[in-house]
Protein backbone atom coordinates (compact mmCIF):
# COMPACT_ATOMS: atom_id res chain seq x y z
CA UNK A 1 0.00 0.00 0.00
CA UNK A 2 1.54 3.30 -1.10
CA UNK A 3 1.06 6.35 1.08
CA UNK A 4 0.97 10.06 0.20
CA UNK A 5 1.53 12.92 2.63
CA UNK A 6 -0.06 16.34 2.38
CA UNK A 7 -0.97 19.36 4.48
CA UNK A 8 -4.56 20.36 5.18
CA UNK A 9 -4.89 23.66 7.03
CA UNK A 10 -1.26 23.20 8.19
CA UNK A 11 -2.04 19.73 9.53
CA UNK A 12 0.21 16.95 8.27
CA UNK A 13 -1.86 14.06 6.92
CA UNK A 14 -0.75 10.65 5.59
CA UNK A 15 -3.33 8.70 3.57
CA UNK A 16 -3.44 5.79 1.16
CA UNK A 17 -2.80 6.68 -2.48
CA UNK A 18 -6.08 7.25 -4.32
CA UNK A 19 -7.75 8.89 -1.32
CA UNK A 20 -9.70 12.05 -2.09
CA UNK A 21 -9.02 15.38 -0.41
CA UNK A 22 -12.41 15.13 1.31
CA UNK A 23 -11.52 11.74 2.81
CA UNK A 24 -8.08 13.01 3.81
CA UNK A 25 -9.68 15.99 5.55
CA UNK A 26 -11.89 13.62 7.54
CA UNK A 27 -8.77 11.71 8.58
CA UNK A 28 -7.34 15.00 9.85
CA UNK A 29 -10.54 15.93 11.66
CA UNK A 30 -11.20 18.83 9.30
CA UNK A 31 -14.85 19.47 8.45
CA UNK A 32 -15.68 20.32 4.82
CA UNK A 33 -19.40 20.90 4.14
CA UNK A 34 -21.04 18.88 1.35
CA UNK A 35 -24.51 17.83 0.22
CA UNK A 36 -23.91 15.41 -2.64
CA UNK A 37 -21.32 13.22 -0.89
CA UNK A 38 -22.59 10.05 0.77
CA UNK A 39 -20.40 7.38 2.32
CA UNK A 40 -20.68 4.13 0.40
CA UNK A 41 -21.37 5.51 -3.08
CA UNK A 42 -19.26 7.21 -5.74
CA UNK A 43 -18.70 10.97 -5.76
CA UNK A 44 -19.77 13.25 -8.61
CA UNK A 45 -19.03 16.78 -7.37
CA UNK A 46 -22.60 17.94 -7.94
CA UNK A 47 -23.18 20.46 -5.14
CA UNK A 48 -19.78 22.27 -5.23
CA UNK A 49 -19.97 23.01 -1.51
CA UNK A 50 -16.70 21.20 -0.82
CA UNK A 51 -14.56 23.58 -2.91
CA UNK A 52 -11.05 24.02 -1.50
CA UNK A 53 -7.90 25.95 -2.36
CA UNK A 54 -4.83 23.97 -3.39
CA UNK A 55 -1.46 25.67 -3.49
CA UNK A 56 -0.19 26.14 -7.04
CA UNK A 57 -3.61 25.71 -8.67
CA UNK A 58 -5.37 29.00 -9.55
CA UNK A 59 -8.93 27.65 -9.44
CA UNK A 60 -10.96 26.14 -6.62
CA UNK A 61 -11.43 22.37 -6.74
CA UNK A 62 -14.14 20.10 -5.28
CA UNK A 63 -12.57 18.05 -2.49
CA UNK A 64 -14.81 15.02 -3.06
CA UNK A 65 -13.46 14.26 -6.54
CA UNK A 66 -9.91 15.61 -6.20
CA UNK A 67 -7.28 12.99 -5.44
CA UNK A 68 -4.77 13.74 -2.70
CA UNK A 69 -1.22 13.84 -4.06
CA UNK A 70 2.23 13.87 -2.49
CA UNK A 71 3.19 17.29 -1.09
CA UNK A 72 -0.21 18.86 -1.73
CA UNK A 73 -1.09 21.87 0.44
CA UNK A 74 -4.83 22.34 0.95
CA UNK A 75 -6.75 25.19 2.55
CA UNK A 76 -10.38 24.57 3.43
CA UNK A 77 -11.34 27.79 5.22
CA UNK A 78 -10.84 31.27 3.77
CA UNK A 79 -13.19 34.27 3.39
CA UNK A 80 -13.40 33.49 -0.34
CA UNK A 81 -14.42 29.88 0.24
CA UNK A 82 -16.96 30.89 2.88
CA UNK A 83 -18.50 33.37 0.45
CA UNK A 84 -18.68 30.78 -2.34
CA UNK A 85 -20.32 28.21 -0.07
CA UNK A 86 -22.86 30.72 1.24
CA UNK A 87 -23.67 31.73 -2.34
CA UNK A 88 -24.19 28.08 -3.38
CA UNK A 89 -26.66 27.52 -0.53
CA UNK A 90 -28.47 30.77 -1.35
CA UNK A 91 -28.89 29.63 -4.96
CA UNK A 92 -30.24 26.25 -3.85
CA UNK A 93 -32.93 27.96 -1.81
CA UNK A 94 -33.73 30.49 -4.55
CA UNK A 95 -34.07 27.98 -7.39
CA UNK A 96 -36.40 25.60 -5.56
CA UNK A 97 -39.48 25.83 -3.36
CA UNK A 98 -38.04 25.05 0.07
CA UNK A 99 -40.73 25.84 2.64
CA UNK A 100 -39.16 24.38 5.77
CA UNK A 101 -42.17 24.94 8.04
CA UNK A 102 -44.28 22.38 6.15
CA UNK A 103 -41.54 19.93 5.16
CA UNK A 104 -41.33 16.36 6.45
CA UNK A 105 -37.57 16.86 6.95
CA UNK A 106 -37.81 20.06 8.97
CA UNK A 107 -35.07 20.01 11.65
CA UNK A 108 -33.69 16.81 10.09
CA UNK A 109 -32.49 18.31 6.81
CA UNK A 110 -28.90 18.57 5.63
CA UNK A 111 -29.71 21.65 3.54
CA UNK A 112 -30.93 23.42 6.68
CA UNK A 113 -27.84 22.30 8.59
CA UNK A 114 -25.47 23.55 5.90
CA UNK A 115 -27.34 26.89 5.67
CA UNK A 116 -26.73 27.39 9.39
CA UNK A 117 -23.10 26.29 9.05
CA UNK A 118 -22.28 28.76 6.26
CA UNK A 119 -24.20 31.62 7.89
CA UNK A 120 -26.97 31.85 5.29
CA UNK A 121 -30.10 33.46 6.78
CA UNK A 122 -31.45 35.00 3.54
CA UNK A 123 -30.70 34.90 -0.17
CA UNK A 124 -29.58 37.79 -2.33
CA UNK A 125 -31.04 36.08 -5.40
CA UNK A 126 -34.59 36.41 -6.68
CA UNK A 127 -36.74 33.38 -5.89
CA UNK A 128 -37.71 31.57 -9.09
CA UNK A 129 -40.77 29.76 -7.69
CA UNK A 130 -40.66 27.03 -10.37
CA UNK A 131 -43.73 24.91 -11.07
CA UNK A 132 -42.73 21.41 -10.00
CA UNK A 133 -44.84 18.35 -9.43
CA UNK A 134 -45.23 15.83 -6.63
CA UNK A 135 -45.36 12.10 -7.47
CA UNK A 136 -47.15 9.95 -4.89
CA UNK A 137 -48.05 7.12 -7.27
CA UNK A 138 -45.83 4.67 -5.38
CA UNK A 139 -47.74 2.75 -2.68
CA UNK A 140 -45.09 3.46 0.00
CA UNK A 141 -43.07 6.52 -1.05
CA UNK A 142 -43.39 9.90 -2.70
CA UNK A 143 -41.15 12.51 -4.28
CA UNK A 144 -41.66 16.26 -4.04
CA UNK A 145 -39.56 17.84 -6.79
CA UNK A 146 -39.95 21.24 -5.13
CA UNK A 147 -37.47 20.11 -2.46
CA UNK A 148 -34.98 18.33 -4.73
CA UNK A 149 -31.47 19.85 -4.99
CA UNK A 150 -30.21 17.46 -7.71
CA UNK A 151 -27.52 15.94 -5.51
CA UNK A 152 -28.18 12.61 -7.35
CA UNK A 153 -27.70 10.57 -4.17
CA UNK A 154 -30.88 8.64 -4.98
CA UNK A 155 -29.58 7.84 -8.47
CA UNK A 156 -26.25 6.52 -7.19
CA UNK A 157 -27.67 4.58 -4.24
CA UNK A 158 -30.26 2.84 -6.41
CA UNK A 159 -27.67 2.01 -9.06
CA UNK A 160 -24.59 1.15 -6.99
CA UNK A 161 -26.08 -0.40 -3.84
CA UNK A 162 -29.52 -1.73 -4.73
CA UNK A 163 -28.67 -2.42 -8.39
CA UNK A 164 -32.15 -1.48 -9.63
CA UNK A 165 -31.29 1.78 -11.45
CA UNK A 166 -34.80 3.16 -11.05
CA UNK A 167 -33.61 6.78 -10.82
CA UNK A 168 -31.89 8.99 -13.37
CA UNK A 169 -31.57 12.67 -14.30
CA UNK A 170 -33.55 14.14 -17.19
CA UNK A 171 -33.29 17.55 -18.85
CA UNK A 172 -30.76 20.35 -18.68
CA UNK A 173 -30.43 23.60 -16.76
CA UNK A 174 -33.67 24.75 -15.12
CA UNK A 175 -35.51 21.79 -16.69
CA UNK A 176 -33.25 19.19 -15.02
CA UNK A 177 -34.99 16.80 -12.63
CA UNK A 178 -34.60 13.31 -11.24
CA UNK A 179 -36.95 10.83 -12.88
CA UNK A 180 -38.00 7.24 -12.32
CA UNK A 181 -38.14 4.56 -15.01
CA UNK A 182 -37.44 6.74 -18.05
CA UNK A 183 -39.83 9.43 -16.75
CA UNK A 184 -42.66 7.10 -15.77
CA UNK A 185 -44.72 7.64 -12.62
CA UNK A 186 -42.82 6.02 -9.77
CA UNK A 187 -45.66 3.63 -9.02
CA UNK A 188 -45.53 2.24 -12.59
CA UNK A 189 -41.83 1.30 -12.43
CA UNK A 190 -41.59 -2.48 -12.06
CA UNK A 191 -37.83 -2.30 -11.38
CA UNK A 192 -38.40 -0.55 -8.03
CA UNK A 193 -37.86 -2.98 -5.14
CA UNK A 194 -39.41 -0.60 -2.56
CA UNK A 195 -36.22 -0.92 -0.49
CA UNK A 196 -36.32 2.71 0.73
CA UNK A 197 -32.61 3.35 0.21
CA UNK A 198 -33.38 6.48 -1.80
CA UNK A 199 -35.35 7.83 1.17
CA UNK A 200 -32.42 7.19 3.51
CA UNK A 201 -30.03 8.82 1.04
CA UNK A 202 -31.98 12.02 0.33
CA UNK A 203 -30.48 15.02 2.18
CA UNK A 204 -33.75 17.00 2.10
CA UNK A 205 -37.44 16.09 2.27
CA UNK A 206 -37.68 15.47 -1.47
CA UNK A 207 -38.08 11.68 -1.18
CA UNK A 208 -40.22 10.57 1.73
CA UNK A 209 -42.31 7.75 3.13
CA UNK A 210 -46.02 8.34 2.61
CA UNK A 211 -47.90 9.13 5.80
CA UNK A 212 -44.97 11.11 7.23
CA UNK A 213 -45.99 14.52 8.54
CA UNK A 214 -44.03 17.71 9.22
CA UNK A 215 -40.64 17.10 10.90
CA UNK A 216 -41.32 13.36 11.22
CA UNK A 217 -38.89 11.98 8.64
CA UNK A 218 -36.52 9.35 10.03
CA UNK A 219 -33.46 8.23 8.07
CA UNK A 220 -30.85 5.58 8.66
CA UNK A 221 -27.64 6.76 6.95
CA UNK A 222 -25.65 4.02 8.67
CA UNK A 223 -27.63 1.33 6.86
CA UNK A 224 -26.21 2.36 3.48
CA UNK A 225 -22.63 2.42 4.73
CA UNK A 226 -23.15 -0.97 6.40
CA UNK A 227 -24.41 -2.54 3.18
CA UNK A 228 -21.37 -1.39 1.22
CA UNK A 229 -18.91 -2.38 3.97
CA UNK A 230 -20.54 -5.79 4.40
CA UNK A 231 -20.24 -6.50 0.70
CA UNK A 232 -16.63 -5.37 0.45
CA UNK A 233 -15.56 -7.32 3.52
CA UNK A 234 -17.79 -10.32 2.73
CA UNK A 235 -19.64 -10.15 6.04
CA UNK A 236 -22.90 -11.54 4.69
CA UNK A 237 -24.33 -14.40 6.73
CA UNK A 238 -26.88 -17.00 5.65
Amino acid sequence: MSVVTLKINDIDVAVEAGTTVLEAAKEAGVRIPTLCHLDGVSDVGACRLCLVQIEGIPKLLPACVTEATEGMTVTTETPELQEYRRMVVEMLFAEGNHVCAVCVANENCELQDVAIEVGMDHTRFTYRFPERDVDISHPQFGIDHNRCILCTRCVRVCDEIEGAHVWDVSGRGPAAKVVTGMNQPWGDVDACTACGKCVDACPTGAIFRKGTTVAEIDRDRGKLDFLVTAREEKKWTR
